[in-house]
């Protein structure tokens, strides 16, 4: 049954998605009507969860406003949203961050960054470290 569906609903998959995960930071751009018109509205937070698969994929989006936590789910493959621009990325310890919702402050969105500068520095270190193995100093000679 599930690959009957997967079928049907294979063109309505968006394939231009930007790739993010939960703990991204994101900018989800929505389009909004009012009356006739038609505008795009911005809504920028942190991705607690990603749920379901295929043209049922959504992900929940929180972000603190006025001081209180505000929480919208999307559906990726919704025709309303335009893009999702990635903010930050970052290296969440688990796959849902409902323990966001208890944090208010700073804290509430304090979610462990991707430190580039810290993968380069370790690279090169490693690098030195394999340098200084291999090219080990020949034993000095014995003076008779």
């Amino acid at each position: 049954m599930n690959l009957i569906i997967n079928e049907i609903t294979a063109h309505q998959v968006k394939k231009d998605m930007a790739p993010f995960k939960v703990g991204d930071g994101v900018r989800v751009h929505t389009k909004v009507r009012e009356g006739d018109k038609e505008r795009v509205q911005v809504y920028a937070g942190i991705v607690i969860a990603r749920k379901g698969g295929g043209i049922h994929e959504t992900f929940t989006v929180r972000r603190l406003s006025y001081g209180e936590g505000v929480e919208r789910v999307f559906p990726v493959n919704s025709p309303n949203i335009e893009k999702v621009e990635v903010e930050r990325e970052s290296e969440p310890m688990k796959a849902r961050l409902y323990y966001l919702r208890g944090r208010s402050g700073k804290a509430a969105v304090a979610v462990k960054e991707k430190d580039r500068a810290a993968e380069v520095h370790a690279k090169r270190e490693a690098e030195k470290t394999a340098r200084a193995t291999s090219a080990k100093p020949a034993a000095p000679a014995k003076a008779e």
